[in-house]
C-alpha cells in the first residue's frame, strides 16, 4: 500500500500489465474484520492499516491466491472463502516503486482469532508491523489510514445486507 494521495492513482497509459491480486476480507465470529498494520520500510510513521492478501502466482486462481496469502501472512487456514465482493484498480508507490494492481477481495469467515505469520516475504518481514480485528464500529471511528479507503462503509453494507449478487467495483 502507499501514501493516500498516491493510492487512488489510475494505471497511467502504457505503464504495462497490471499486478493481478486477491485480497481477504476476513471475519471472525464477532464480524470483527482482520486487517494488517503497514508501514513504508524506511518510514515506520508512514502507516496504515490493509487486508490480508497479494500478488497472484503462476496459474493461481484468485482464489487460491487468497487462501495462500491468507495463510502465508496471518497463519489462518481454517477459512470458508465466500464470493468476490469488491474489485479495485489501483497505483501507488511502496517501497520505492510504482505499483499498478487489478485487486479483487473476497469474503471469508474463521472461528479462529490467533494470528501468525507464516511465509513473509524479505520485504513484507520488513513492512507488516502486525495485524489486529476490527469492528465496524472501530473503523467508523478511527482516524488511521485504512485500504480500501471505504472499508468501514463497505463492511457496514456487507454485515447489513450481505454479500452483493455481482462484484462491486470501487472507484478507490
Amino acid at each position: 500500500m502507499a501514501r493516500d494521495q498516491e493510492v487512488h492513482a489510475a494505471p497511467e497509459p502504457g505503464a504495462g500489465p497490471l499486478r493481478r491480486v486477491a485480497r481477504v476480507v476476513l471475519l471472525d465470529p464477532a464480524e470483527r474484520v482482520l486487517l494488517l498494520h503497514g508501514h513504508e520500510p524506511d518510514d515506520p510513521g508512514t502507516d496504515w492499516w490493509f487486508t490480508p492478501g497479494g500478488g497472484l502466482e503462476g496459474d493461481e486462481t484468485h482464489e487460491e491466491a487468497a487462501r495462500r496469502e491468507l495463510a502465508e501472512e496471518t497463519g489462518i487456514t481454517d477459512i470458508t472463502l465466500g464470493p468476490e465482493l469488491w474489485r479495485r484498480v489501483c497505483s501507488f508507490t511502496f517501497a520505492g516503486r510504482r505499483w499498478d494492481q487489478d485487486e479483487r477481495y473476497y469474503l471469508a469467515r474463521t472461528r479462529s482469532s490467533v494470528t501468525g505469520p507464516t511465509a513473509l516475504t524479505e520485504l513484507e518481514r520488513r513492512t507488516v508491523a502486525g495485524a489486529r480485528w476490527w469492528s465496524g464500529e472501530e473503523l467508523t471511528r478511527t482516524h488511521e489510514t485504512v485500504y480500501p479507503t471505504r472499508l468501514a462503509e463497505l463492511l457496514c453494507t456487507l454485515l447489513d445486507e450481505g454479500a452483493p449478487a455481482r462484484p462491486m467495483t470501487l472507484d478507490r
